[in-house]
């Protein structure tokens, strides 16, 4: 599902300081936490200043899960995006993107410039907003929600309160 993190994000993006009201040195100090959970995950991630909107990349993402291979669409945004500082919201970058995953550059760009997939978009933020979605990821079943990237045990309360049962003492 696609989620609206910060859809007034105007083209040219917006500084992280201007973003969170921050200034550089609490930048600094954010960006090297972010980069040590990345680090333990074995995860890409750059000296990123500034967020881009999302939209159209989400909009490119919509189109390429239906197309075969389209899955690496995923990575290769999060990579461009995180650990390379590079806007997301730029037709060019998104039709570069999408080549380097095996995707048609011209069907990308098609895809991108008509906005053929905005309704699909659009439908998952009106969806993402029913369900009180505020931020990424969110994990939700049966009602139930928890926002952010959580240990083990809070996803294993979650499915228990949506009504799991537990198998073999498990």
């Amino acid at each position: 599902m696609h989620f609206p993190l910060h859809p007034e994000t105007p083209a040219e993006g917006l500084s992280l300081e201007a973003l969170f009201g921050a200034d550089p040195e609490a930048r600094r100090a954010r960006q090297a936490r972010m980069k040590s959970l990345m680090d333990a995950e074995g995860l890409p991630y750059g000296d990123r200043s500034h967020t881009y909107n999302s939209r159209l990349a989400q909009e490119l993402g919509a189109w390429a899960a239906r197309q075969a291979g389209g899955e690496a669409i995923h990575l290769a945004l999060f990579q461009a995006y995180f650990a390379g500082g590079r806007n997301i919201g730029e037709v060019e970058t998104l039709v570069e993107i999408a080549k380097s995953a095996g995707l048609r550059q011209d069907e990308a760009r098609r895809v991108i410039t008509e906005r053929t997939c905005r309704e699909a978009v659009e439908r998952d933020w009106t969806e993402s907003r029913r369900l009180g979605v505020t931020g990424v990821p969110t994990f939700a079943t049966a009602g139930y929600a928890v926002v952010g990237a959580q240990p083990y045990e809070v996803l294993e309360q979650l499915i228990v309160a949506a009504g799991a049962r537990r198998r073999n003492g498990v």
